[in-house]
């Protein structure tokens, strides 16, 4: 069963080495009480694990080659340092999730050399890689019960040791299923803790508490390109209800780190549009994503090899973030899963570019407007969830409703009520 902890939470994932000009665990912890004050729950920590040097990528190599399971990468401290920043978490009420790669180590792990059998070979006994294009990496092969046995004897470690609170697991999907039930499992009678898979095939949920919602990232980056429309949404939403459970999290974002080095920005896919999805990815059911310089509409790639700083400027977006964050952890309407609130889509005119939703959980209603588009509309909306009276969270203008309203939008604005 997914932590209760977890019910209006969001998640906010750290780049510990694009995140400071240190690019280290001590250089992060300085910003702990910005993103406290800014209602950010969950921190998922990208690897933090030494990462190899044979056949690296790039300047630095990539945080998913994993030299060893159970240490640091002394490029962002020592273990101390580490247990520090886990035990600051916790103090300001936070939690903190590691981000695991399972399917693959460096080539300079030392279980390529003290135990081969752990990887799947060729005729020749030669170690393979997952794919062509991953050379930095060697393939684990779950056939082997000491294989099995190592990886999950080193996610206890960091449970137990460092008193972590769960896990993001790095392409979860190219791992058995049935090793993620055991290891959740296993490790869960240590703590309880939360399970996120980089995945979006339902039967993952076997394990996890919540997977990737990439269709509707998808939806969102082709109704940018007016391949899709607003329709396209409620599709994707008919195919939510239908593959997923729903006690099921999905992970909504505008970005991410995979996103931000290969594909750009979040401005770069979404343009003018960029904001009013974030917002969005806060109404729609599920559990949302921030990336690490979002709250600074940080307009750079961030790539996986090298280092670069982020400019953190002066947070432009860290009060739209804060409101967010504090609309879905007091309106229960927003809550993550069964914890929370009914969706309902409004009938507009307009349908192609006008979004009207509610999410209602007894006496709690939210009431969501969005011009999905980069043109000014006009259209009528009716329903009876319409009628009452509400506070616009973003400027605190107060507003009385009908059940039928003629609504002007700019491009890509957006507005949420909450119910008085």
């Amino acid at each position: 069963m997914t932590p209760e902890w977890t019910k209006a939470s969001n998640v906010y994932e750290v780049n510990i080495r694009q995140y400071t000009p240190q690019g280290n665990f001590a250089g992060f912890m300085q910003h702990l009480p910005r993103l406290k004050n800014m209602g950010v729950d969950i921190l998922w920590l990208m690897p933090i694990f030494p990462i190899g040097i044979r056949n690296r990528k790039g300047t630095l190599g990539s945080p998913y080659s994993i030299k060893d399971y159970k240490d640091v990468n002394p490029d962002f401290g020592t273990k101390d340092d580490f247990k520090k920043l886990v035990n600051e978490i916790h103090k300001l009420g936070m939690h903190v999730i590691l981000d695991w790669v399972a399917n693959h180590t460096a080539w300079d792990n030392p279980w390529i050399n003290e135990n081969p059998d752990r990887y799947y070979r060729d005729e020749n006994g030669n170690i393979l890689a997952p794919n062509d294009d991953w050379t930095d990496v060697a393939h684990l092969n779950y056939n082997n019960p000491d294989t099995v046995a190592a990886m999950i004897d080193a996610l206890k470690y960091w449970v137990k040791e460092f008193d972590i609170d769960g896990y993001r697991c790095d392409m979860a999907g190219l791992v058995p299923t049935w090793f993620w039930e055991k290891a959740h499992t296993e490790v869960n009678k240590i703590k309880d803790c939360f399970w996120l898979a980089e995945w979006e095939d339902p039967a993952i949920h076997a394990a996890f508490d919540a997977t990737y919602s990439w269709e509707l990232h998808n939806v969102l980056k082709q109704i940018v390109k007016k391949e899709k429309n607003v329709y396209d949404l409620d599709h994707n939403r008919s195919y939510e209800l239908y593959k997923f459970q729903p006690e099921n999290y999905r992970l909504t974002f505008t970005t991410n780190h995979d996103e931000s080095a290969w594909n750009g920005t979040e401005y770069d896919r979404f343009g003018d549009g960029a904001v009013t999805l974030a917002a969005l990815t806060y109404i729609l059911p599920g559990i949302p994503l921030i990336y690490s310089g979002q709250e600074s509409a940080f307009k750079q790639t961030q790539p996986l090899f090298e280092k670069i700083d982020i400019d953190w400027k002066d947070y432009p977006l860290a009060d739209f973030y804060t409101k967010l964050n504090t609309l879905k952890r007091d309106n229960p309407a927003l809550w993550n899963g069964t914890f929370g609130g009914s969706f309902s889509k409004i009938m507009t005119t307009n349908n192609w570019k006008a979004y009207v939703v509610a999410r209602v959980k007894g006496k709690n209603k939210v009431l969501a407007f969005f011009n999905i588009s980069d043109e000014p509309i006009d259209f009528y909306a009716e329903n009876e969830l319409l009628a009452g009276k509400y506070t616009d969270i973003m400027d605190g203008s107060e507003h009385k409703l009908s059940t039928r309203e003629k609504l002007y939008m700019k491009p890509w604005e957006y507005k949420i009520f909450v119910a008085k």
